[in-house]
């Protein structure tokens, strides 16, 4: 298959980072990379172009580091509280998914986040303290820990006193309006 070099000037994935040169198959840097913008042809103008492209990418990935280390230290700062709805028993009527983190610390932190990169082997069910990896960079990631705490209504009725000596009225489903 014929092929030819190009230079990417984006991250496409699976192929590159920016200002990489890169072998590709003749029809996909024609008819994709080439009219979306996402690399250009090598010559010897571009060539003389391509330590341009290295310096800018330098400069965002320096940039990206410093950001991925402040949020970093954010989130590790972070004490946030969970409620989970609970039965009598102690099992759990739900779970705390990445979705659930990833929004408490958009809204509670003003960390802006996908939810892909919070590590979860599984949804947490239980109640108590727990800890979750967030990658954040390549070398970058960030400890979160939080509280898991029952909700407050099962807790009332668990530890309130029993009813079980007070009767209330039975009330038939079709009554009739006295007048």
């Amino acid at each position: 298959m014929p092929s030819t070099e190009i230079i990417l000037t984006e991250n496409v994935p699976g192929l590159g980072a920016e200002a990489d040169v890169v072998k590709v198959r003749r029809g996909y840097a024609r008819n994709y990379l080439l009219p979306h913008g996402k690399a250009y042809e090598v010559t010897p103008a571009t060539m003389r172009e391509l330590d341009n492209l290295k310096k800018k990418r330098a400069e965002r990935e320096a940039r990206e580091l410093n950001e991925a280390e402040e949020i970093a230290r954010r989130i590790g700062k972070a004490k946030l509280v969970f409620t989970l709805e609970t039965g009598g028993t102690g099992k759990a009527f739900g779970s705390i998914t990445a979705q659930d983190i990833m929004a408490r610390l958009k809204n509670e932190v003003g960390v802006e986040l996908d939810r892909h990169k919070i590590v979860l082997d599984r949804p947490i069910k239980d109640t108590g303290e727990h800890e979750v990896t967030i990658k954040l960079y390549h070398d970058v990631t960030a400890q979160l820990n939080f509280l898991v705490k029952a909700s407050e209504e099962t807790k009332v009725v668990e530890t309130g006193p029993s009813d079980e000596h007070t009767e209330k009225p039975h009330r038939s489903f079709f009554r009739r309006k006295k007048e």
